[in-house]
């Protein structure tokens, strides 16, 4: 088992776009369904693969492009040291000040290694200066615990 990282920062008006975080039923929708349900199901199938916004379901990440894999590791330890090297660097962007607080991203990082040490997977998201969020994720591979369906990125 490995670990890949993800990172996001855009717009939250973007970030709210569910329609795009969210893998499309593999079954497309009758035809009956109206021209416009129809269009929205392209788009949403067409987008959903390459686009760059975080998924819904944490593992979706492993179908995005393998040029937004951040960084690999297969020591749980390695990952959470990546994550608090970003937590870092973007605390003094964080919105609110208690996300700041040293105490608390300790706490962010202990609960990381034991949960990747598990087996598992990690989504973090904080404000930033508004109207700007941020999105971090650690996924779990080869295979994926709750999706093995899913391809890793590393093809392995």
């Amino acid at each position: 088992m490995h670990h890949h990282a993800y990172l996001w920062t855009g717009p939250k008006s973007r970030f709210d776009e569910e329609a795009f975080r969210r893998p499309p039923h593999p079954e497309p929708p009758p035809h009956t369904g109206g021209p416009e349900l129809i269009q929205r199901y392209r788009l949403a199938a067409a987008e959903f693969p390459t686009s760059d916004l975080p998924p819904l379901e944490t593992a979706y990440w492993l179908v995005k492009p393998r040029a937004m894999v951040r960084g690999t590791w297969s020591e749980p330890s390695a990952a959470a040291v990546w994550l608090g090297e970003r937590l870092t660097e973007y605390a003094p962007r964080f919105a609110a000040d208690a996300h700041r607080a040293p105490g608390r991203l300790a706490a962010l990082l202990a609960s990381a290694t034991e949960r990747l040490a598990a087996g598992g997977d990690l989504s973090l998201g904080f404000y930033l200066e508004q109207p700007t969020f941020l999105s971090v994720a650690l996924v779990g591979c080869a295979p994926h615990r709750a999706r093995p369906d899913l391809p890793c990125p590393l093809g392995a």
